[in-house]
């Protein structure tokens, strides 16, 4: 929760409300717990000094809004925590599909070398599993599924973040140099005529 409210707040300011809408028209199903874990989310990032508020807003038979930005540490936060998630993988796809969602906030170059050390923990990984495998010749299948699993799974996983960094290398998965020159989202955020 906090780190998709870090990279909504790259955008430019928004208060508590527009960041959960933005979550739901985006379909960011990854982001568990709304409504009230972002607000707890929110106030854990302005106590921490990763955002801080610049004002307030009030629409017609509406009730007042503090509008919030991201503080620079929040930014180096945000980007310190993406680079990790791309990195580093787990088990639990969440993470990685989180970590994906806002790889636009770190440079092209940047996202290709950090899905290169992820590439090579899950070649080690892989091989890892294999050699699991290959050493327990023994036991029934049945008891060694959970290992062909990963093993198959690491591999999947390799062989498509070695497409995606075929894709940044041929400049063909590009996008613009600033966060907040990413095709606006605030359209989103308008209701239908």
């Amino acid at each position: 929760m906090a780190l998709t409210a870090l990279a909504l707040l790259l955008t430019g300011p928004r208060h508590t409300y527009e960041m959960l809408l933005l979550i739901e028209k985006t379909h960011k199903t990854f982001v568990a717990g709304l409504p009230r874990s972002l607000y707890h989310a929110v106030n854990r990032l302005v106590a921490a000094g990763d955002i801080r508020t610049v004002g307030a807003t009030r629409d017609a038979g509406r009730p007042e809004r503090t509008v919030y930005a991201l503080a620079d540490r929040g930014r180096a936060r945000l980007d310190e925590w993406v680079a990790r998630l791309l990195r580093e993988p787990d088990p639990d796809s969440t993470l990685f599909t989180a970590a994906l969602t806002f790889a636009g906030c770190l440079p092209p170059v940047t996202v290709a070398g950090l899905l290169r050390e992820r590439r090579g923990d899950l070649d080690r990984r892989a091989k890892a599993a294999r050699s699991a495998l290959a050493g327990l010749p023994d036991l029934p299948r049945i008891l060694l599924l959970e290992t062909e699993y990963e093993a198959s799974r690491l591999a999947a996983e390799r062989a498509w973040v070695s497409r995606i960094i075929a894709d940044l290398d041929a400049g063909r998965l590009t996008w613009p140099g600033t966060p907040d020159a990413i095709a606006g989202v605030d359209h989103l955020l308008e209701e239908p005529p």
